[in-house]
């Protein structure tokens, strides 16, 4: 029976209860969804272009920037679509494949965050040693580790999500395919895999929080020692961008998983997913470029170079 399924097709009620403004909601995340994929893409071209920008700080920057288009792609082209349509059924394959990639991409965010958190430490503390540390090799080996370990911990929720006995309600009261609003139509027991979940969100939300903790104290520590005041503002700047994008990234995901009962406050729920789905990824490249003082030369040395081989054409 715990292969059985009599629902296979569920409904995404997504922003309904606000139908009167599904056109402008359509246009506004649109809008929103266009600038994230540009602005994020353009952090990648111009770190694989640059060489000012071949560095382990920014390696890292190209694939967080790659996780914030994929993660927001996971969810916003299907947004769109079913703002626009009135049949917004989605097969329980297709509500699965969403939901592992959404939280492999979610989970692998957290962690390159943690690892963009010891590089900051290592260049900061140990400013001699941070070539040795963080060499090439180094750095990739780290990056694959996040992406690998990121997907390889939602394969066994996924499979056993496969398992559930679907007999009831169909209706999804989110905007995609979200692990609580699934598991609530269940028919079968899902506390394990509830309780599945909440450890992995302990796991790669509160426990790389920690490290990141841990790492600005010793960061923070170390810059207050700087006998001039201009090294401890150029040591802080470095971090001011990853800072933000932690507080921005963590403070909304904590709120929705990080807790019991999560299916309460649904529509709450929604409104603040829509930060970690729309709204962090459009801002990262905002926060990192106007933050940032070698990325800005960066756009404004290749802004010239492209307007002076326009106008010599």
């Amino acid at each position: 029976m715990s292969n059985f399924s009599v629902v296979r097709e569920f409904v995404l009620l997504g922003f309904s209860h606000l139908h009167e403004f599904q056109s402008l909601l359509f246009a506004f995340i649109l809008l929103i969804y266009m600038l994230t994929v540009l602005g994020n893409l353009t952090i990648i071209t111009l770190t694989c272009l640059d060489s000012r920008l071949h560095s382990p700080m920014y390696f890292f920057l190209c694939n967080f920037s790659l996780v914030e288009v994929l993660v927001t792609s996971t969810v916003v082209p299907r947004m769109l679509a079913d703002l626009l349509s009135t049949h917004k059924t989605m097969s329980l394959t297709e509500c699965l494949t969403q939901s592992f990639f959404y939280f492999s991409l979610g989970s692998t965010n957290f962690l390159i965050l943690t690892v963009m958190a010891f590089d900051r430490y290592v260049a900061i503390c140990r400013p001699l040693h941070y070539p040795t540390i963080m060499n090439g090799p180094v750095c990739v080996k780290l990056v694959v580790v996040c992406w690998v370990v990121g997907f390889l911990s939602i394969v066994s929720p996924t499979l056993q999500k496969t398992r559930l006995w679907f007999c009831g309600p169909n209706v999804i009261d989110h905007y995609f395919c979200d692990s609580a609003p699934l598991l609530k139509l269940s028919c079968s027991d899902t506390r394990h895999i509830e309780r599945m979940d909440f450890f992995l969100s302990l796991l790669f939300v509160l426990a790389t929080m920690l490290l990141i903790v841990v790492s600005y104290v010793l960061i923070v520590a170390a810059v207050l020692r700087i006998p001039s005041s201009s090294g401890r503002q150029k040591a802080f700047s470095t971090c001011a961008s990853h800072l933000t994008m932690v507080v921005l990234g963590y403070g909304s995901t904590i709120f929705i998983y990080v807790r019991p009962d999560k299916g309460h406050s649904t529509h709450l729920n929604k409104v603040v997913a829509l930060m970690t789905a729309v709204l962090t990824p459009f801002l990262n490249p905002f926060i990192f470029t106007f933050r940032n003082e070698k990325v800005k030369e960066v756009i404004e040395d290749m802004t010239k170079r492209i307007l002076f081989l326009s106008s010599h054409r």
